[in-house]
């Protein structure tokens, strides 16, 4: 084993020692200017030591990672790594980008694979698995050329001992090379469990007609190949739940504040006056509470959802359900719509013109679109998921996820040109708040469960606020799947 010179030693006892104690505290605080650690570590190729350093940096609108780079100076090895120093997000991402043929600019596109993603070549079928290339920031080029590089390191070597599965991998190069030259139109898939992965758009804050992003929530074994494994003491059913087993839905029947709403609805049919009861009772409380056994979303421990079912004035009956997790704090809420499919779509358009327009309540179904003329601004039915806020609200949770989406396309290695885009867009969604200029938002759900209250007593007198039913396309409905449902044998029950 080759040993080190006296001046290598010398030189790397210059370095400043590693402080675990400050690297903890560093990852733990919101620290922008944390120093430069190194540390002596074994080169895995020759064997002699080299020095890993380490860099905490914060990636601005995206969360903190964590660089190291280990160089050899025997050898020239040299490697570097991203691990991701701040949590894991609430839920899994999935990226799906169409690389049309001979488009270069495709490929300068910056990628970040986090320890746990994996990245897919479908009409290749090809997979490179959460343990290769290992927490990297790349670009789409760059991943494809390493996998090349890698899959050809041992070629020589295994034309020697297997030479027809070399000649296969041969043929799979030239494929993949194929692919990363920009000579054939491919599919790069990247899916994170953890969420912590991401894909640039360069058309950002608009739309990309070859970028596709979801995001889902995580299945069992991928929160327990995440090390998010559920306490096997609250794993194992207790007696109480042994007893609740017969009876999964509890239901509370109490009286909900002062005067219970069975007991006020009583005494207003007793008053004989429906619109005394119309008046008290627009936004009524829950009769009935229904709590079931449930699973925290962010760590698989047994929780409860609680569930009550209301009705909305000039809307429909909605379920709210809530449930909060006491191992890890994960507190979520939905609502739900209630009833059956509505026979046709609704459009809602709000004129936003003063502040009582901003703070109407707004409902927004996971099937809704948002649209905002004055921005040439359009989310696409199922962005931000269901909602239960106001317009100003609305505003400002777009204006959050498209900051979370697009990552670090807002930070400083920005050019100037695109770093004057965000800023100006920011700024125009900073002037819809502010009510310098009336401005409209429009709400499409082909579901027609979506809704803006009123600003009046009578949604008549409203003039601001507009509501447009329309007749579902076949397309519309092919993607909710009501043109393969059938209810033939439930109407002959119901019947």
């Amino acid at each position: 084993m080759e040993r080190t010179t006296a001046s290598e030693s010398a030189a790397m006892q210059s370095e400043p020692e590693i402080d675990v104690r400050s690297v903890v505290e560093a990852v733990s605080n919101d620290v922008s200017d944390a120093p430069l650690y190194a540390v002596e570590s074994l080169c895995m190729r020759c064997g002699g030591n080299g020095t890993t350093r380490f860099l905490l940096t914060l990636i601005p609108h995206f969360r903190k990672i964590l660089l190291s780079a280990f160089e050899c100076p025997h050898c020239g090895e040299r490697n570097n790594e991203v691990q991701f120093a701040g949590e894991i997000q609430p839920k899994g991402c999935y990226y799906s980008l169409h690389v049309p043929l001979a488009d270069q600019k495709m490929f300068s596109r910056q990628v970040v694979k986090s320890e746990t993603a994996t990245i897919k070549i479908p009409e290749l079928d090809f997979e490179i698995p959460p343990e290769a290339q290992r927490g990297s920031l790349s670009t789409v080029e760059g991943i494809l050329v390493r996998a090349a590089d890698g899959l050809e390191a041992l070629q020589e070597e295994r034309k020697k001992v297997d030479p027809h599965t070399a000649e296969a991998i041969d043929e799979f190069l030239v494929k993949l090379k194929a692919c990363a030259t920009a000579n054939s139109q491919f599919t790069f898939t990247l899916d994170d469990p953890a969420g912590n992965s991401f894909i640039e758009n360069p058309y950002a804050p608009s739309p990309d007609p070859s970028l596709t992003i979801k995001f889902y929530e995580r299945t069992p074994e991928q929160h327990a190949a995440l090390g998010y494994l559920a306490d096997p003491t609250t794993a194992e059913p207790s007696q109480t739940n042994l007893e609740g087993a017969n009876n999964l839905v509890q239901v509370q029947g109490g009286a909900h504040g002062s005067v219970g709403a069975r007991d006020g609805r009583r005494a207003i049919a007793q008053g004989n006056s429906a619109e005394i009861a119309e008046a008290l009772f627009r936004y009524s409380a829950p009769e009935e509470v229904m709590t079931f056994p449930s699973t925290c979303g962010a760590c698989a421990t047994r929780c409860e959802c609680r569930m009550f079912v209301t009705n909305i004035p000039y809307f429909q009956e909605v379920i709210v359900m809530a449930s909060t997790c006491d191992a890890c704090g994960y507190r979520s809420s939905e609502v739900k719509p209630g009833g059956r499919i509505p026979d046709k779509g609704k459009k809602i358009t709000v004129h936003v013109k003063n502040i009582r327009d901003l703070s109407r309540d707004v409902i927004k179904s996971d099937t809704a679109s948002v649209e905002i003329p004055e921005l040439d601004l359009e989310l696409t039915s199922g962005t931000l998921g269901g909602l239960v806020t106001t317009v100003e609200g609305l505003i400002s949770k777009i204006g959050e996820s498209l900051e979370r989406v697009h990552g670090f396309t807002f930070g400083d290695s920005l050019d100037d040109t695109k770093k004057n885009k965000w800023i100006e867009f920011r700024a125009k969604l900073d002037k819809l708040k502010s009510l310098e200029e009336p401005w409209t938002l429009i709400i499409d759900d082909a579901l027609a469960n979506s809704f803006v209250a009123p600003a009046t007593d009578d949604i008549k007198d409203d003039n601001q606020l507009m509501f447009e039913e329309y007749e579902r396309s076949w397309e519309q409905n092919e993607e909710l799947g009501l043109n393969d449902m059938d209810t033939s044998s439930a109407d002959v029950a119901y019947n």
